[in-house]
């Protein structure tokens, strides 16, 4: 469809005055973001994004509006942010699971913010103009925005049963009797960006993680203080756990749901103490009027709170000692 400058041959007047205006506004402002790495820590799926080289400039006009929330476990100033831009930051717009780009920003006050974009506004061509929003980086999310990789953590975060089921294996490959399809297990919350079924979600209810010991039981020798592992500790403990699956069928989903009772009794890594069930899921998009392949299933696990963080360290091992003799 043509537009009015295309017709005429004329510059877009409108373009160009808003151009002008924003100039003046902004006066000539500018930003520098840096391109942050999304890294994982394998054992439970918590991201990070650890800062690098890259850097890019992009001139526009900043605005904030600062909203103070005052919550149990925080007080916090949230800062919600627009950059609007006469020239397309083609950065921002890339759909790039791995990358972020962050820019540090001090307000009149002092503070310095860290602040990211989430979307670009509605685009009208005529305007020439480009709008991006976000908020700024939380003070409870700083911890996940690392200067370098050897600040990421060497161990597994969550405390409760996710890595016993993250460490799932695809497929369930190596154990009797398994004809389960093989599909990729996520932690809730941290799906991968636009992937393709079929896969699986875990989500651990975080309040009902209860006890199920009256103490823990602490294995005590001479090294303790010497590291992290040297107090182990183990209690009995329930999780409320939902796996959802996507593109999976009835068979498949029945298939994969028997695995893993096998695997329970088999690797003896976690109990049942409810009984699990497949259950269909609405998922829906009016767009092409059909609903989604979802599946969930949800059952209340036991398990010892040491057996995930062994497993843990089990991975971080075998992954070290894999050698390559290619040459030798």
């Amino acid at each position: 469809m043509s537009i009015a400058s295309e017709a005429t041959g004329q510059p877009n007047q409108l373009a160009t005055a808003l151009a002008q205006g924003l100039g003046n506004l902004s006066r000539e402002q500018k930003l520098t973001f840096t391109q942050y790495t999304r890294q994982v820590i394998s054992e439970d799926g918590f991201v990070f994004w650890v800062a690098g080289s890259n850097t890019l400039t992009a001139k526009g006009s900043l605005h904030y509006s600062t909203d103070r929330s005052q919550e149990e476990d925080q007080t916090i100033g949230m800062n919600s942010v627009i950059f609007t831009s006469d020239d397309e930051v083609t950065a921002l717009n890339a759909i790039a699971p791995g990358t972020l780009w962050i820019c540090p920003w001090i307000t009149p006050d002092g503070t310095t913010i860290q602040i990211a974009f989430s979307s670009r506004g509605a685009y009208y061509e005529q305007s020439g103009l480009f709008h991006y929003a976000g908020f700024a980086v939380f003070p409870a999310m700083q911890s996940q925005i690392v200067a370098s990789a050897s600040d990421l953590p060497s161990g597994p975060i969550v405390s409760n049963s996710l890595p016993i089921f993250l460490a799932l294996p695809s497929g369930f490959q190596g154990m009797p009797m398994s004809q389960a399809p093989a599909i990729t297990l996520y932690p809730s919350f941290l799906v991968d960006e636009n992937i393709l079924p079929p896969y699986g979600v875990v989500h651990i209810e975080p309040g009902l993680t209860e006890p199920l010991g009256m103490f823990p039981h602490y294995r005590w020798s001479q090294k303790t203080g010497t590291g992290p592992y040297d107090l182990p500790s183990s209690q009995l403990m329930r999780d409320k756990v939902r796996i959802t699956l996507y593109g999976l069928n009835n068979q498949q989903a029945l298939q994969w749901l028997n695995a893993l009772i096998l695997y329970s009794e088999w690797s003896g890594q976690f109990g049942f103490m409810s009984s699990p069930a497949i259950q269909d899921e609405k998922r829906v998009q009016s767009e092409i009027k059909a609903i989604g392949m979802k599946k969930t299933i949800e059952f209340t696990a036991d398990y010892y709170q040491g057996a995930a963080d062994a497993i843990a360290r089990q991975l971080i091992l075998s992954a070290s000692i894999a050698y390559n003799f290619s040459g030798v």
